[in-house]
């Protein structure tokens, strides 16, 4: 083919990609060099080299290949040199980007080790089918892929890493896959099924469980929360697994189970039971205002119920610590009735100067009196007795029977850090 009459100004495009079929192909180094070098011999001008390790299987993936493109269009480049058409493209969207920048005269040269494409119909042909050709070899290696991991499961074999419980072989024969129970871990695992089936312990529960007897996985980390619950919900322990996850296929396990399906059921009925309202979920009165003395964490609140004889129920509040910061914390919860009982003995013996909604208080104390003088026609004695009296009396009145908001606006103004300490209402005055 005859040169062509404008010069053309390329940018050499090398990509390096992580897919497993590519790992022997040259190097982006490599490519750089090889392709340098033809340039030369042929006198072409390589305006900008580019490189990027993305795949090219999946269309828009490549943010420097969409950067060429657009300067491309724009005129920067009219040509492109790689090493072979499949590192321009393995996906039809990219490869119809290509095509129409050669439609539209913005791309008129694509140079590739030992083969040329210009804007001709044999040569574009030529080019598509190349990299349609690269595109198929894609598709056949996934779906080789997912027939190997269904032979796979078929044999009993959960692709991936086997859950805590289990070990390899590593001194089995190459190619010969051996999974073992781990005789220190899966004993403690069963335990923790059985503590969920017959004693209806938490994740937490399980968590300061597996802490205090030093549980670890097997790269010597504690289990976290959220590892136990998945632990709990696998059904690879009592000899079945679900592949792909959420497809509801389940398979045959030929690895030795851990706990029996019966067992596996029961823990479930237990996690799946209606849940009870986690702390914080529901809004309490002082939730939100006070801290532990133990370990300075939040105080958050949980209700319960007990059934009474002749019908009906009590409604019990308790306030704990949440374990933000010392999952291990042993300060005991306190009922609702204790705390506001010591709330009122603090009001009635703090300084009326620490509570800081004084001025609100003031405007109800008076605007009571105003209604009583007003509307009741009393001759109040109020007018002869001091504020503060009735400022104090004010704020336990709001704690014992006020609304949420009331009860929340009184505490929150108190001019003191409050905590719970063995079950004992503390209130610590803030340093001016």
């Amino acid at each position: 083919m005859p040169p062509l009459a404008t010069p053309v100004r390329y940018c050499l495009y090398a990509r390096k990609s992580t897919e497993q079929d590519e790992l022997q192909a040259l190097s982006i180094d490599s490519q750089i060099k090889e392709m340098t070098d033809m340039a030369a011999r042929e006198g072409l001008e390589i305006a900008e080299i580019r490189k990027e390790s993305h795949s090219a299987k999946e269309s828009g993936q490549r943010p420097v290949f969409k950067q060429l493109v657009a300067d491309i269009r724009k005129g920067m480049f009219t040509g492109i040199i790689a090493w072979d058409p499949s590192r321009i493209s393995r996906n039809a969207g990219d490869l119809g980007s290509i095509v129409d920048l050669m439609d539209s005269k913005h791309l008129v040269d694509i140079r590739t080790h030992g083969q040329r494409f210009t804007n001709s119909p044999n040569e574009k042909f030529l080019l598509m089918i190349l990299c349609s050709q690269a595109k198929l070899e894609n598709d056949h290696k996934g779906e080789n892929v997912k027939r190997g991991l269904r032979a796979k499961c078929e044999m009993g074999f959960r692709p991936g890493v086997s859950p805590i419980g289990y070990i390899h072989d590593k001194y089995a024969d190459k190619g010969q896959k051996r999974i073992m129970v781990d005789p220190q871990r899966a004993p403690i695992i069963k335990q923790m099924f059985e503590k969920v089936a017959y004693e209806d312990a938490s994740g937490r529960d399980l968590y300061a469980w597996l802490v205090d007897i030093g549980f670890t996985t097997r790269s010597g980390k504690p289990v976290a929360v959220s590892g136990i619950y998945r632990m709990l919900k696998d059904s690879f322990y009592y000899g079945e697994f679900e592949y792909p996850e959420g497809s509801g296929k389940y398979y045959k396990s030929v690895v030795d189970p851990i706990i029996t399906k019966e067992l596996y059921l029961k823990a479930q009925a237990n996690l799946h039971a209606p849940p009870r309202r986690h702390p914080g979920t529901c809004e309490f009165d002082f939730t939100r205002l006070f801290y532990c003395g133990s370990c300075g964490s939040g105080i958050t609140a949980e209700e319960k119920f007990k059934n009474l004889k002749g019908g009906g129920r009590n409604r019990y509040v308790y306030y704990h610590c949440t374990r933000f910061k010392d999952k291990r914390c042993k300060e005991k919860p306190i009922r609702e009735e204790n705390m506001v009982a010591q709330l009122l003995h603090i009001i009635e013996k703090v300084d009326i100067d620490e509570i800081g909604a004084r001025e609100q208080i003031e405007r109800e104390v008076t605007r009571y009196r105003q209604l009583a003088y007003g509307v009741l026609g009393q001759e109040l004695e109020l007018d002869r007795k001091p504020y503060e009296a009735d400022v104090r009396r004010y704020a336990k009145h709001v704690l014992a029977h006020g609304t949420k908001e009331e009860k929340r606006e009184i505490l929150q103004h108190l001019r003191g850090r409050i905590e719970i300490k063995d079950t004992n209402i503390v209130m610590k005055i803030k340093a001016n």
